[in-house]
């Protein structure tokens, strides 16, 4: 795996743990760390915990929305201490730690691991602006991990995907370039498209993310991604003009 990872926190409360998020990050190589709206203080005891993730900490970047903080990656993955099997359930339909390390295997570009704040995760429309969601399986009596060791476990098996491609190893992965700014534009158009076609606006922000979800599991390739733009510019010139 070559992608390049930046760690992001949303409304992180425990300023200890955002110190021990950093390490971690050093630990399996995270690139960037990022915080939207934080209310720990990153004070004494954040730098103590960070370890060598001091230089992580001390150059991470701030915005007030999640929306803000990703718009330079090209794969938004966030984590859910719920899950859903059910075919319908798009908005916490997740993968586990060790199939999003086989997702990421073989990609390149940018991709932002999302964790939400300690008491109460990530809100609805936060879940809703990730492309893929990972869930840590825990016992259902207690499933919620604490924020610093979710992110131990999330990243190592990310890592642990990535000490698996051998450089001596036939054949190799053949790798996929991501690409961020062409799967949101085409969300757009299949959006504009719904309206043209007069899908019910109702469904339409469900499908959009059914879209989402189904590109953040396949991971579609920009070549891939432009045919489907094809598609979608072909189906509209075939439609009548208002």
């Amino acid at each position: 795996m070559t992608a390049r990872i930046d760690v992001v926190l949303v409304r992180p409360k425990e300023d200890g743990n955002v110190g021990a998020v950093a390490r971690v990050a050093k630990n399996f190589g995270a690139e960037r760390l990022i915080f939207v709206a934080p209310r720990a203080k990153l004070g004494v005891e954040a730098r103590r915990r960070s370890m060598a993730g001091l230089p992580l900490l001390k150059a991470a970047h701030t915005y007030s929305t999640l929306d803000k903080a990703v718009t330079s990656a090209d794969l938004v993955v966030g984590t859910t201490d719920l899950s859903t099997g059910r075919s319908t359930g798009y908005l916490r339909r997740s993968v586990s730690p060790e199939r999003l390390g086989e997702v990421l295997e073989s990609l390149v570009g940018r991709v932002a691991i999302v964790f939400g704040p300690e008491d109460n995760g990530l809100s609805r429309t936060e879940l809703l602006r990730c492309d893929l969601l990972v869930h840590i399986p825990a016992r259902r009596e207690f499933p919620t991990l604490n924020l610093s060791h979710a992110s131990a476990i999330v990243l190592y098996a990310m890592h642990r995907a990535r000490r698996g491609r051998a450089s001596e190893s036939t054949p190799a992965p053949e790798e996929l370039e991501l690409n961020g700014p062409e799967k949101e534009l085409l969300l757009r158009r299949l959006g504009e498209l719904m309206e043209r076609t007069g899908y019910p606006g109702h469904k339409r922000r469900g499908l959009i993310l059914l879209f989402r979800r189904v590109f953040g599991r396949a991971t579609p390739t920009e070549a891939e991604f432009r045919m489907m733009l094809g598609f979608v510019k072909g189906v509209e010139r075939s439609l009548p003009r208002k």
